[in-house]
């Protein structure tokens, strides 16, 4: 897990689109970036429409938020066309970008081990250093959190 004050990784990914975006903080005042493991499964979708249902508050605080899983871009479009998200959606196929954020790794389901994407996320400041993070999150309710965290940051 990156620690508040480690500097972030670079990110440049394909979105929902299949446009190349390169992610960079100096353009928002601070930028979350959330790791989920798939797109249109329960705890995925309940986090996502958290985040889009918090949109106005990101908005109005400069914040930008950014998912990223290893969804193909052809699943991350409908899944953001079908729950009206608002924000960019990263497709990171080899878990390359989730693994420089420690969000990428062996994972166990029904005795089964494989490779996956770790549900972390990351409030990263306009110089691109980590002031928040959050391990193995909870997504009913995490967007909320991170309003309220970042309200806090800036007392």
């Amino acid at each position: 897990m990156l620690e508040p004050g480690a500097s972030a990784p670079p990110i440049a990914l394909s979105d929902q689109h299949g446009d190349t975006v390169s992610v960079d903080p100096a353009d928002a005042r601070y930028t979350v970036v959330y790791f989920y493991p798939r797109a249109d499964t329960p705890g995925c979708t309940a986090e996502a429409c958290g985040f889009r249902d918090e949109w106005d508050a990101f908005e109005g605080a400069d914040v930008a938020v950014v998912g990223i899983s290893d969804d193909p871009p052809e699943d991350l479009e409908p899944f953001a066309e079908k729950h009206d998200l608002p924000f960019t959606l990263l497709s990171d196929p080899d878990g390359e970008v989730a693994g420089a954020y420690d969000s990428y790794g062996e994972k166990q389901m029904f005795g089964n081990s494989f490779d996956g994407v770790f549900r972390n996320t990351y409030v990263l400041d306009g110089e691109g250093v980590v002031v928040l993070a959050y391990e193995g999150v909870s997504p009913e309710d995490h967007a909320t959190e991170i309003v309220e965290d970042i309200a806090a940051l800036d007392g």
